[in-house]
């Protein structure tokens, strides 16, 4: 399918679907003119980068468990033992930007008293 065809069918813009590609995330290839072609697991592959994307993984994580999301469900996320130790590991991190932030939250609301 084209680009177009592939951001219609993910609600996915043609700019952010090339940045995908540029990130080494979406796979295509280039017909004589120039325009890209994209197979059908190209659907599956968007929906799986954008759910990875919602729970606070950056393109450089999504690039190294993308592959292991992708072996699971056609509609779902594969929770391999990398994917997991991954997503434990950002909860980890969140946590501690939480914690750091209601220091701070406490240190400030400390000068409205």
């Amino acid at each position: 399918m084209l680009i177009g065809e592939l951001a219609a069918r993910t609600g996915v813009s043609h700019r952010m679907l090339r940045y995908y590609e540029e990130q080494g995330l979406l796979l295509s290839e280039r017909e004589p003119n120039g325009y890209r072609r994209y197979d059908a697991d190209a659907v599956r592959t968007v929906q799986a980068i954008r759910a990875l994307l919602a729970v606070g993984l950056g393109t450089g994580v999504i690039a190294s468990v993308l592959p292991c999301a992708l072996a699971g469900e056609p509609l779902g996320l594969d929770l391999c033992p990398e994917l997991v130790s991954t997503l434990r590991a950002e909860l980890a991190g969140m946590d501690g930007r939480i914690e750091a932030m209601r220091c701070t939250r406490g240190a400030l609301a400390s000068l409205l008293d």
